[in-house]
C-alpha cells in the first residue's frame, strides 16, 4: 500500500475559498455571489481584493440561480455559493430551468455536504445532492477530497463552459494531495495500485479508504484505490479497467447509496461487466445532530466498515 502522509488538516471550503481568491486575479468575469453566508463560503479574501465583483444575495436562493444564469448572458462566470442543501433541494426548479436546460455557464459551489455538516442535524445535512444534480442534463458534477483538490477544482471549473456542481464540506481533514496538482474534470485519480478489490471513493471517504488500504495490506490484501472526485461525467474507463483486473469492487461516499457515486458505478458495471459491488454509504435515512466524527461512525462512513465491506465482496467473486 502507498504511503500517504499529511503534516496539516483544513477544511475542503477554505480550499474554494483559496481557489476563487485566485481565480479573480486571472479570471476577470468571475463573480462571486453568496445568499447570506460569505463567511462559511470563505469568500473573504476575494470579496476584499475585488468588492465590485461580488454580490451578497441575502437569504433569497432561488433568486440567486437566477441573477446567476442572467449574468452568464453577458459573459461572467458566476460562482454561486451557499449550503450544498440549499444550493441543490431548496432551489432544484430554479437549476434545472434557468441553468440546466439551456446550458447556462453557472458555478454552484456548494458547501456542508453531507453529515459532517454536524450539530446543525437533519435538516441541513442533504445527502441526496450528487444524485440531484448528477441527473440534470448538461450539468457536470464534482466533489473533491482534500483542501488541495478542491482548490484545485475550484480554478479547474472556471475554464469549463457549462454549468458545474462542486462540493465540498465543514469539517477539518487531512490534506495529503499535492499543491501543485492539475485537476482534470472527469478524470479519476489513482490513490493506489492492487489486484485484489477495487475501492470506488469520492469526498470526505477518500481519506478513510486510504486508511482502509493500509489495514487491508497488513492483512496482505492490496487494493485497488480509486479517487472520483468527478461524479458526472464519469470515468467510466478507469472503472473498468480496475473491475477487470480485480473482479470485484466497494464504493464509499458520504452520500445516500441511492443516487450517489456507487449507483453510477453498479450501472457501468451492469452494462459493461458485471461483478460483485458492495457499498459504503447512507442508507435510505436521514442524518441527525452529532459531531461529524459521531456521525461518521454511527452511519458507517469509516475506514473500518469499507474493510468490512471488501471482505464481503472478496467472498462473493
Amino acid at each position: 500500500m502507498k504511503k500517504y502522509e499529511y503534516t496539516d488538516k483544513k477544511d475542503t471550503r477554505s480550499g474554494f475559498g483559496a481557489g476563487i481568491a485566485e481565480l479573480g486575479k486571472t479570471h476577470p468575469n468571475v463573480i462571486a455571489l453568496t445568499a447570506d453566508l460569505a463567511g462559511s463560503l470563505k469568500l473573504e479574501a476575494f470579496i476584499k481584493e475585488f468588492p465590485d465583483r461580488f454580490i451578497q444575495c441575502g437569504i433569497a436562493e432561488a433568486n440567486m440561480m437566477g441573477v446567476s444564469a442572467g449574468l452568464t448572458i453577458g459573459g461572467k462566470i458566476p460562482f454561486a455559493t451557499t449550503f450544498a442543501n440549499f444550493a441543490t433541494g431548496r432551489v432544484y426548479d430554479q437549476i434545472r430551468q434557468s441553468i440546466a436546460y439551456s446550458n447556462k455557464n453557472v458555478k454552484i459551489c456548494a458547501s456542508h455536504a453531507g453529515l459532517t455538516l454536524g450539530e446543525d442535524g437533519a435538516t441541513h445535512q442533504i445527502l441526496e445532492d450528487l444524485g440531484m444534480m448528477k441527473m440534470l442534463p448538461n450539468m457536470t458534477v464534482i466533489n473533491p477530497c482534500d483542501y488541495n483538490q478542491t482548490k484545485a477544482a475550484t480554478i479547474a471549473i472556471a475554464d469549463h463552459v457549462g454549468p458545474v456542481y462542486l462540493r465540498f464540506g465543514r469539517p477539518v481533514i487531512p490534506i495529503f494531495t499535492p499543491a501543485d496538482q492539475k485537476f482534470e474534470i472527469g478524470k479519476a485519480w489513482h490513490v493506489n495500485e492492487g489486484d485484489a478489490v477495487s475501492i470506488f471513493c469520492t469526498g470526505h471517504l477518500v481519506w478513510e479508504a486510504i486508511k482502509a488500504g493500509e489495514m487491508l495490506s497488513e492483512q496482505g490484501i492490496e487494493a485497488d484505490i480509486i479517487n472520483i472526485h468527478t461524479i458526472k461525467p464519469l470515468d467510466e474507463e478507469a472503472i473498468l479497467a480496475s473491475v477487470k483486473k480485480t473482479g470485484c469492487a466497494v464504493s464509499a461516499e458520504e452520500h445516500m447509496i441511492n443516487g450517489g457515486l456507487g449507483d453510477s458505478v453498479a450501472q457501468v458495471l451492469a452494462r459493461n461487466y458485471p461483478a460483485p459491488l458492495e457499498y459504503v454509504g447512507v442508507h435510505d435515512t436521514f442524518g441527525e445532530s452529532g459531531t461529524p466524527d459521531q456521525l461518521m461512525k454511527k452511519y458507517g462512513l469509516t475506514a473500518d466498515k469499507i474493510v468490512e465491506q471488501v471482505k464481503k465482496v472478496m467472498a462473493r467473486k
